[in-house]
């Protein structure tokens, strides 16, 4: 891998996740890594506003919006030059760039995103060349819709994303007044990522998230590799989830056999 290498995030025209976003941009960005930003029309995007703020969200925003850390990382991301300035998802050549990264995000403008055969098609060419990918939360989905010859590039690999449980409470809490504004589709974010997968045991749920991880906290996160590829669950691994990506794009290790590259950064935090 390049001393500097270059990593692609693209995004929705509105409504992706600040903190799936805006975290792992920081933590990247700090060390050097080269970011660009896609969107539909080459236009900046926005995220989802309720995630930033908590408005909207009552009695349960402290539970669910962005922290302070990360509406922080979100404000300096969105005054970068990458994120100004994006390309838009057709001129994108997945030759110019060495990984790329699959931010979540549950509120209706992700379904463009997440329904995107020219993104699709993007992710199915960075795992034909092994190149690292990472994906969050509905980012997943996205990464299991991506197919060849019919078959998704999650087929065979041991994979993480939003649990099926956390969906559904976020969902059963805010649905009196906010509706289905948790509910991206009908089918949850697990269902249909298990869907994909070649063996029930390839879908890992980690342990129960109960706490969001910060720097000084990474173990609360948890984070899953298989080969080239990372997932995580929710905002709350966002740290974590970067933190492995990061080593996969500095330190890749092509000899790795199919289930010995799985890696849970809880397990990195503990020994460090």
């Amino acid at each position: 891998m390049t001393t500097n290498p270059t990593v692609l995030i693209p995004l929705p025209a509105f409504d992706f996740d600040p903190t799936e976003c805006a975290v792992p941009w920081l933590i990247l960005h700090a060390r050097g890594v080269r970011l660009s930003f896609a969107t539909p029309t080459g236009e900046p995007a926005d995220c989802d506003g309720r995630m930033l703020t908590g408005k909207g969200l009552g009695l349960f925003s402290g539970l669910l919006a962005a922290k302070n850390q990360a509406r922080a990382a979100y404000e300096k991301m969105r005054q970068s030059e990458e994120f100004k300035k994006p390309i838009s998802w057709s001129s994108v050549k997945s030759s110019d760039f060495d990984g790329i990264l699959l931010p979540g995000g549950h509120a209706p403008g992700m379904r463009p995103y997440l329904e995107s055969e020219i993104l699709q098609a993007l992710v199915v060419e960075f795992f034909d060349a092994a190149k690292p990918v990472g994906a969050i939360c509905h980012g997943v989905v996205l990464a299991a819709r991506s197919c060849k010859d019919g078959i998704s590039v999650l087929r065979g690999r041991k994979v993480t994303s939003l649990l099926a449980s956390q969906e559904l409470f976020a969902w059963a809490i805010t649905r009196l007044w906010l509706g289905n504004y948790y509910r991206t589709y009908p089918q949850t974010v697990e269902a249909e990522v298990r869907s994909c997968l070649g063996s029930p045991k390839d879908y890992v749920p980690g342990p129960m998230p109960l706490l969001r991880d910060s720097p000084a906290h990474l173990s609360r996160g948890f984070a899953l590799r298989d080969r080239n590829f990372v997932t995580a669950r929710w905002p709350g691994d966002a740290h974590a989830f970067a933190s492995e990506f990061l080593k996969l794009l500095l330190k890749p290790a092509p000899e790795e056999s199919p289930r010995s590259a799985i890696a849970d950064s809880r397990s990195d935090a503990r020994s460090e």
